[in-house]
């Protein structure tokens, strides 16, 4: 898109949306739910479906059975592409231009110095380390305090954690009881970020004297760790792991998961 200012709006128009719409629920395309989430009529939708099908974009295969053709998904392809160049011209060039990020100074700061910025153990540190990310400070501070950071310029490095998932027999199958207590404490033992999920996992840990950093909320700790480049240990009672599970693929964040039962 070569940094245009394009309008989003133009972008994601009505044709765009139906063909979406119609690619994700072919081939039992039904015109009236398209009307309906689309807040749109139905006699609008129907003159959009004619033009894909002119276009080429849509095959019908029969009363509410289309399918989008090569000829769409290339589209859809094209589209979805200027959406994302779109949005991070917006991420990249409009938000880090006007906005503030609060560091944390690795060294005494002066006002207005140019720093680099890095991520380490899930925060964002200013300061003079090799990096690719740069910006300016709004005002001084001394090693270890908050420090304001604007203009930022450049890409902050930053991957993913990976979860490592360690399985609490339910209560049902003998709980805490029932834990490989040995490899529990070698697995904690190396871990900065450990999370209990579900009252097994928690009592688990507390009989090892291991105070978890989440429990009310630990899913989403978890979640939001990772995203921060966090490796967080979670361990989770054996029917409370598959809704964690699901959130995990979501977000797209790698996950090992590892048996604690004694067996």
């Amino acid at each position: 898109m070569s940094r245009k200012r394009r309008n989003l709006e133009g972008m994601i128009n009505t044709k765009f949306q139906i063909l979406v719409e119609i690619a994700a629920n072919q081939p039992n395309v039904r015109q009236a739910d398209i009307a309906d989430k689309l807040n749109i009529t139905p006699q609008a939708v129907s003159e959009y479906f004619k033009q894909l099908l002119k276009e080429g974009m849509v095959l019908s295969e029969g009363p509410l059975n289309y399918r989008v053709t090569q000829r769409g998904v290339e589209e859809i392809i094209k589209g979805a592409q200027e959406i994302k160049s779109y949005l991070r011209f917006v991420l990249e060039d409009v938000v880090s231009d006007v906005r503030v990020f609060t560091a944390i100074a690795a060294q005494d700061l002066i006002e207005n110095q140019k720093v680099n910025l890095w991520m380490e153990n899930g925060l964002l540190y200013a300061g003079d380390k090799d990096s690719k990310a740069t910006g300016t400070t709004i005002h001084a501070a001394k090693k270890g305090q908050d420090v304001g950071v604007e203009s930022l310029k450049g890409i902050i490095e930053l991957k993913k954690g990976t979860v490592k998932i360690f399985r609490i027999p339910r209560i049902e199958e003998g709980g805490s009881r029932n834990v490989d207590y040995d490899k529990l404490k070698k697995v904690v033992k190396r871990s900065n970020f450990t999370c209990a999920i579900g009252v097994e996992a928690l009592i688990s840990l507390k009989n090892i004297n291991k105070r978890p950093k989440a429990f009310f909320g630990a899913k989403e700790a978890v979640i939001e760790a990772s995203h921060h480049g966090i490796s967080p240990i979670v361990v989770g009672a054996d029917d409370e792991i598959p809704e964690l599970l699901k959130k995990l693929e979501d977000e797209g964040i790698t996950f090992d998961i590892i048996d604690l039962s004694m067996h």
